[in-house]
């Protein structure tokens, strides 16, 4: 399998995951001229990707997507509230290409199994997804304000994951972000922070090592992806996990494609 962030924070988020026979994306929040480059960066055509998996409505996962399902006749995966709420967002998408994905539900195209989960968060139905092909697994849980059991539980056994690593909680609260927003940030339903990233992510490394995960989905005003690595690094450290041998850490960049990881 081959996975790899092509866009990861608060400006805009896309994942690229391929098996041996499908390719999809999770999320599309650029513009489609931008997933176009990044995709053709990692060698992928855009016109070969199978579908399109919306975590949530919110404009930095889906502003690219209307354009790209019309280009390139992408089928589109979400749940019945996510649809709803990202109708108006998205534009006109033909009939053929309007998949519903109930939450807590699988789908299978070609090789590849892809499981959605709930993740708590300010939208109409958000979720996160599992992927999985002959027995490799990788996840994306981002836009979540509390790492839940649920989430532990979909992407406990994967190989690669990418998670929310949002914010600095004291950057937030001093920060210029008016009150509501900074409640909004740091509430059950928002964003992760760095400090409980690390602890989620010490949780999983406890069930099982050796993974490359990905920290991502980073706020450009709250967190800096220096500190978002040195906060995650320095929790695990500090209860024995030693980076580069018991766990691979690694940044999904904001405007451009991270690393392709080949497992």
């Amino acid at each position: 399998m081959k996975f790899c962030s092509l866009y990861s924070g608060s400006s805009g988020n896309s994942i690229f995951i391929s098996s041996g026979n499908a390719r999809i994306l999770v999320d599309a929040g650029m513009a489609g001229k931008k997933i176009d480059e990044a995709l053709k960066s990692i060698d992928e055509d855009p016109r070969d990707i199978d579908g399109i998996f919306i975590t949530h409505e919110h404009i930095d996962h889906v502003k690219g997507v209307g354009v790209l399902s019309r280009k390139y006749d992408i089928p589109i995966y979400a749940n019945e509230l996510t649809w709803i709420a990202m109708e108006k967002s998205i534009g006109n998408i033909k009939s053929h290409n309007v998949k519903f994905m109930d939450r807590r539900s699988s789908v299978s195209i070609k090789d590849l199994d892809i499981k959605s989960f709930n993740i708590p968060h300010d939208a109409a139905a958000p979720v996160g997804y599992s992927m999985c092909c002959n027995g490799k697994i990788c996840s994306v849980a981002t836009d979540m304000g509390t790492f839940t059991e649920e989430i532990k539980d979909n992407i406990k056994e994967s190989d690669v994951m990418l998670i929310e690593s949002n914010h600095d909680v004291q950057m937030v609260k001093y920060g210029p972000y008016p009150y509501p927003l900074k409640t909004r940030i740091l509430s059950e339903i928002g964003h992760l922070s760095n400090d409980d990233c690390g602890n989620a992510i010490l949780d999983l490394l406890r069930i099982k090592d050796k993974r490359k995960i990905f920290l991502g989905h980073l706020s450009n005003t709250n967190n800096y992806p220096e500190l978002a690595y040195k906060t995650v690094g320095n929790i695990l450290e500090d209860n024995g996990i030693v980076i580069g041998n018991d766990v691979h850490l690694s940044l999904a960049e904001r405007n451009n494609a991270s690393e392709c990881y080949i497992f």
